[in-house]
């Protein structure tokens, strides 16, 4: 058996995906991973057309991590996150073969299941208190067990997570004389600070205890101010509290962990498992929660899943609305399979994106499930997707009070 064709397939239903398509000389089996980088999609699409699928063509596609070793290790440029999430896009694609060739779902493969059912979470969020309450009754309502809370911080614009459930919808932009531009968000650190601890103690006085409740920082924070925020916020109990810090500062963790036993949760923008590996070993984090559409699929997933669990840390996998469902798929696959699996991050996909790429997990009353189907029982509708074509979008920026940048 060999590759045949590598297609790269960029569309948008919505929002923007690169899905990966790889086919083989054996009729009719081919594998769906997905590519997805929100913002730079055409930059990976490249990768995948000028550079990697070049490679593939004549490959044996059951060697999975020879090719993985072979597109991370055999270059002398490493990594990164462009070319890390063209590698997952073909990782996941041929583990889809894989379960084909082998008549069984890739959970399967990877050892069967630890479980019956995942997880899930989703995100709660309003321009008040009382807006979040009513959006996490409506979460419970709906089966779910855990739900992410954010609000809006009152003088900033464009609050991160305050619009609500998070839904795979059009990425936001703003239009300018030389075309799409990013959105600008106002955000400003000691608000936030004040607000949060004050939207958690509403809710546990109205929802009550027994939901579980986490909350994304989306890494805008500095060291000691992560350090307050997850002391002031122990009395909640929160599952866990997710990217207080930026990747690049995570000898900052230590500070947090000295001052308060909040779970800490990080790593949607870890690319491999060097980036991970501190934080695991020395017992920084409870949650990993790295993108598998970002750090090289399932393949270095597992790994570093397995590093995770010989220190007591549980799994959370990112799963957004920007990446598309060939990679929800995947997170669900593997987070069967894991005996350190913690929660799963997900969203509900419009019609529309359900009919461009079919199989996306379901939920029912708090948990994920799969299609008991050969591979990751996704596919890709190439004359559908290609009604919608690529728009350019970007991701929101922030910028403090004084006009200055700001992490996102």
């Amino acid at each position: 058996m060999k590759i045949t064709e590598v297609r790269t397939i960029v569309t948008c239903p919505g929002r923007n995906y690169v899905i990966v398509k790889i086919v083989t000389d054996e009729p009719g089996l081919y594998g769906v991973g997905d590519a997805t980088l929100n913002g730079r999609e055409l930059a990976v699409a490249t990768i995948l057309q000028e550079y990697f699928a070049p490679l593939l063509i004549g490959r044996d596609p059951d060697r999975i991590e020879d090719i993985w070793q072979t597109l991370y290790r055999g270059f002398y440029w490493k990594g990164g996150p462009d070319a890390m999430t063209a590698l997952s896009g073909i990782d996941m694609a041929l583990w889809d073969i894989k379960g084909k060739r082998a008549g069984m779902p890739v959970y399967a493969l990877l050892g069967g299941k630890t479980r019956e059912g995942v997880l899930a979470y989703t995100h709660a969020g309003g321009r008040d208190f009382v807006e979040v309450e009513d959006a996490v009754r409506q979460c419970v309502e709906q089966g779910f067990k855990v739900v992410r809370a954010q609000v809006a911080v009152p003088g900033g614009a464009g609050t991160y997570g305050a619009g609500g459930r998070m839904e795979a919808a059009s990425a936001t932009w703003i239009h300018g004389d030389g075309g799409p531009m990013p959105a600008i968000e106002r955000w400003e650190p000691s608000p936030y600070l004040r607000v949060v601890p004050n939207l958690f103690a509403h809710l546990r006085a109205t929802v009550g205890p027994e939901v579980e409740l986490l909350h994304d920082v989306h890494e805008r924070l500095t060291p000691i101010q992560a350090a307050r925020l997850a002391r002031e916020l122990e009395p909640f109990h929160l599952f866990f509290l997710e990217d207080p810090l930026r990747p690049e500062n995570r000898e900052g963790f230590r500070i947090i962990r000295q001052h308060s036993t909040t779970p800490l949760a990080m790593g949607e923008l870890f690319h491999t498992r060097y980036e991970c590996l501190p934080l695991l070993t020395e017992q920084l984090i409870d949650f990993i929660r790295c993108d598998l559409g970002h750090s090289g699929g399932i393949t270095e997933a597992r790994k570093i899943a397995a590093v995770a669990e010989c220190y007591q840390v549980q799994t959370a996998w990112h799963g957004p609305g920007d990446i598309a469902p060939p990679t929800h798929a995947a997170n669900v696959h593997l987070d069967l399979a894991l005996p350190n699996f913690g929660v799963q991050e997900m969203v509900f996909f419009p019609e529309i994106v359900q009919e461009v790429l079919p199989g996306a997990p379901v939920f029912r009353d708090g948990y994920l499930e799969v299609a008991d189907m050969p591979g990751l029982g996704v596919d890709v509708n190439e004359d559908l997707a290609a009604k919608y074509p690529y728009q350019r979008a970007y991701l929101p920026m922030v910028r403090r009070a004084d006009g200055s940048v700001h992490d996102w």
